[in-house]
């Protein structure tokens, strides 16, 4: 193999991995807190688990969903005439508030979990 070959291959890798990190991330913490849910079930890792689904969710919404989706929602709602206020308020809900929405609320859920865990810690050793 060329040095070439070698340095293009190391370098398509190695892009791939840092454009799709932090759903490499997501993915990595919903596999970890689903296998730590079957060993042991509790609430805290059910939060965790749910937090990351909706984060990874999120990651691919933003990344490959909402603009098929925008154009298909405008589409489907506009069908003879132009309806500026319907079009605004479909580019508002899907372009504007679900990519902001989306990632709070699973990082609140990751957050919520984290910290109910260590409250039943404080709790336990009281």
């Amino acid at each position: 193999m060329s040095p070439d070959l070698k340095q293009n291959i190391f370098y398509t890798v190695f892009f791939i991995f840092l454009h799709n990190f932090s759903a490499i991330f997501y993915f990595t913490g919903i596999i970890i807190s689903a296998f730590s849910l079957l060993i042991k079930p509790t609430r805290w890792k059910t939060l965790l688990l749910f937090g990351f689904i909706i984060l990874l969710f999120a990651f691919e919404y933003k990344k490959h969903i909402v603009e098929p989706l925008k154009q298909q929602t405008i589409n489907s709602l506009i069908t003879v005439r132009q309806h500026y206020k319907t079009e605004r308020a479909v580019n508002f809900v899907l372009v504007k508030v679900l990519p902001i929405f989306l990632p709070l609320s699973g990082w609140a859920l990751v957050f919520i979990g984290i910290i109910s865990a260590n409250f039943r810690r404080v709790k336990k050793n009281k």
